[in-house]
């Protein structure tokens, strides 16, 4: 099996890990974030994490991630700073978190396909 073709294990922790974050509850994140980033059936794909209150997307399941995905960053004031931290580069500024999944998945990597077993150094 190469990288491109999607590991069923892979696929199965993928989905085990979103509802693990799907299930957790608003002291661990917003509930609306994970949901967006659900919706979005490339995103659905993506290994997720969650710490210090942010969704953060992979296209691994095994540490280190990758960081080529975009971030979407709660804003005090309200709405959503959406930042790829590989490149430090701010995709946008949004007013809802419907709107910050969209554009990280507007933004994904040419190719990112289902997140593989492996680590950011195998892609």
């Amino acid at each position: 099996m190469t990288n491109d073709e999607p590991s069923p294990a892979a696929a199965e922790i993928v989905a085990t890990a979103w509802r693990t974050v799907l299930a957790h509850g608003p002291d661990r994140v917003d509930p609306a974030g994970p949901l967006a980033a659900y919706g979005h059936p490339a995103l659905r794909e993506l290994f997720p994490a969650v710490s210090h209150g942010v969704l953060y997307l992979s296209r691994c399941i095994q540490y280190p991630w990758t960081r080529d995905i975009g971030t979407a960053f709660p804003q005090a004031g309200g709405g959503y700073r959406v930042r790829r931290q590989s490149d430090n580069t701010l995709l946008g500024v949004t007013d809802t978190v419907e709107e910050a999944y969209r554009l990280i998945a507007a933004h994904l990597p040419e190719g990112c396909a289902p997140a593989i077993d492996g680590t950011a150094n195998d892609l």
